[in-house]
């Protein structure tokens, strides 16, 4: 779908020089002499190089659209990880930095969603909270004040957060996957 150069918006996912590039920023300029134009920082989604492009009103640009689908993780494989096509059990394997930091959060069994473009994967996106149990925690220091005092905590994939002063080693706790924070004490 083609679409304008001034109506590109963080997230939109383009094609430029033959490759897939997500955009990140945008700033859109009026100088004062000339047209406008539009700014546009965007990531490649398969080397991940980043460009700046200027797009004038009267550019076209196409936007690209991904399928999306569900898949359960199986098993780390060295660098790659492996998973599984809820629909029709054929198994795909994905590199390690497509996945990025989230990879440390990938548990046996767990379901995610691949973004796909021409059956390649893009992306990968996991649920938003996961459970996971503490394995060491520092001493609550006496005197310091419940309200404000977080401490240092390694959960048993080896990610460190930040917990309160009550939680102690072996407590299952809900973690935000992408901010890397504590959320509650799990159930």
């Amino acid at each position: 779908m083609k679409i304008s150069g001034v109506d590109i918006r963080p997230g939109n996912i383009l094609e430029h020089e033959g490759g897939i590039w997500k955009v990140a920023k945008i700033q859109h300029t009026q100088p004062g002499k000339g047209g406008a134009f539009m700014q546009v920082e965007m990531k490649n989604l398969e080397d991940g190089r980043k460009t700046n492009i200027r797009y004038r009103s009267a550019d076209t640009v196409e936007k690209v659209r991904l399928d999306t689908k569900d898949f359960q993780f199986l098993f780390a494989d060295g660098d790659d990880y492996v998973f599984m096509d809820q629909e029709t059990y054929d198994q795909i394997t994905i590199a390690a930095k497509l996945l990025g930091d989230e990879a440390a959060f990938l548990q046996d069994g767990m379901q995610v969603t691949l973004e796909l473009y021409d059956e390649r994967p893009i992306s990968v996106q996991l649920p938003d909270t996961i459970e996971a149990t503490i394995v060491e925690a520092d001493a609550v220091v006496k005197g310091q004040t419940a309200s404000s005092s977080y401490k240092p905590a390694i959960l048993d994939n080896g990610v460190r957060v930040m917990v309160p002063p009550h939680i102690s080693s072996g407590t299952r706790i809900v973690v935000d996957v992408y901010a890397k924070e504590y959320v509650r004490k799990a159930d």
